[in-house]
């Protein structure tokens, strides 16, 4: 493998490997932090509103977006890991707009010990608006009865919560897909809903599932199928814009890059078949990982992200501590997406004009 650290270092085995991660300490998290320390953090003057990144008080991640009527909200892990640790996520976040200016903090919508069948690790989650309700899909470590990651499902009757299990066990496990190589492939879920009015998820880690879901929203209907891209690494995001479908990813060419970037592949049906696009942003700053959100908001198309640029008090971004970013995005005649470059300037120039 063609890369400056070595691959263990580089997967979402760590958290449980105490061993891996002192061997990683002058790795990946060195880099990180190494990184990290040469950017000073946001300016002392107050930024620019539209700004990376959207939130500075706390490290957030894997961003996904949701708009209800003129609102915006924003879904977000939040890490609180400290000096060396991988990740300490425990809880989600809720961010809202009205202008993309301004964000209002409504705090934690829910923690994975409200899954009682979870033991820990609040990933990568979506939230979706169905029948008047608000459905939440999170990544999840399960307990010992169904080992490896897992996908949860929430309802609540509002964007900001409270949500509630809305099931009472995993909607996906890991035995639910038996082809893949590893047991933390069932994380990141996507949820979307075509206009026939049928929800489908999709999900993964190096192999990419799709599946339909029941109206009821807490059951797969059907057949689990598998449609990875090129280079696929994690963090799908599924939207539709005129009549191409889009699947956009977290990628990485292991022979290349040592970091993640985002592609895409689209297709004429949520089903297929789908068709490489190529990549749409490059790494973030002084971050492995990255997770795309898309959403449509008041005529504009964005593109959310994270990287580790952040400084808050003494603790420097690295690969938990991550900070969630936005930026314009545009697409070409033909339906393609057009390159975004990731800036600190986020959005703000836009909407100054």
């Amino acid at each position: 493998m063609h890369s400056l650290l070595p691959h263990r270092c580089r997967t979402k085995e760590l958290p449980y490997l105490a061993k891996a991660i002192a061997w990683c300490r002058t790795g990946i998290v060195a880099v990180a932090l190494a990184g990290s320390t040469a950017y000073a953090g946001p300016a002392a003057s107050e930024p620019a509103p539209g700004s990376n990144p959207i939130v500075r008080d706390k490290f957030t991640a894997d961003p996904a977006p949701l708009v209800v009527g003129d609102t915006l909200y924003l879904y977000t892990g939040h890490d609180e890991a400290q000096r060396d640790e991988m990740f300490n996520m425990r809880e989600w976040l809720v961010y809202s707009t009205t202008d993309m200016k301004t964000w209002t903090d409504h705090g934690p919508i829910m923690r994975v010990a409200d899954f009682k069948w979870a033991k820990q690790d609040a990933w990568a989650s979506q939230a979706i608006e169905k029948n008047g309700r608000f459905w939440f899909y999170a990544a999840v470590e399960h307990d010992a009865t169904h080992p490896g990651k897992a996908i949860a499902v929430a309802v609540s009757d509002s964007p900001t919560g409270p949500f509630v299990d809305a099931k009472g066990s995993a909607l996906i496990v890991n035995e639910m897909t038996p082809k893949g190589t590893h047991s933390w492939e069932d994380i990141d879920p996507t949820v979307f809903t075509d206009d026939d009015g049928t929800t489908w998820i999709a999900w993964g880690n190096r192999q990419c599932y799709i599946a339909r879901l029941k109206p009821n929203m807490i059951e797969i209907d059907g057949p689990i199928t598998e449609i990875t891209p090129p280079n696929f690494e994690e963090g799908p995001w599924l939207h539709k814009r005129g009549d191409i479908y889009y699947l956009t990813y977290a990628s990485l060419d292991r022979s290349k890059h040592r970091d993640e970037k985002v592609s895409y592949a689209t297709a004429p049906s949520i089903q297929g078949p789908w068709t490489y696009r190529g990549e749409l942003t490059g790494s973030g700053k002084y971050s492995f990982t990255i997770h795309p959100g898309i959403v449509q908001f008041k005529g504009r198309w964005y593109l959310f992200l994270h990287n580790a640029a952040l400084t808050i008090g003494d603790q420097n971004g690295a690969i938990g501590r991550r900070a969630v970013t936005v930026e314009n995005l545009e697409y070409n005649p033909d339906g393609t997406m057009k390159p975004v470059v990731q800036t600190d300037a986020g959005v703000s120039a836009s909407l100054a004009r």
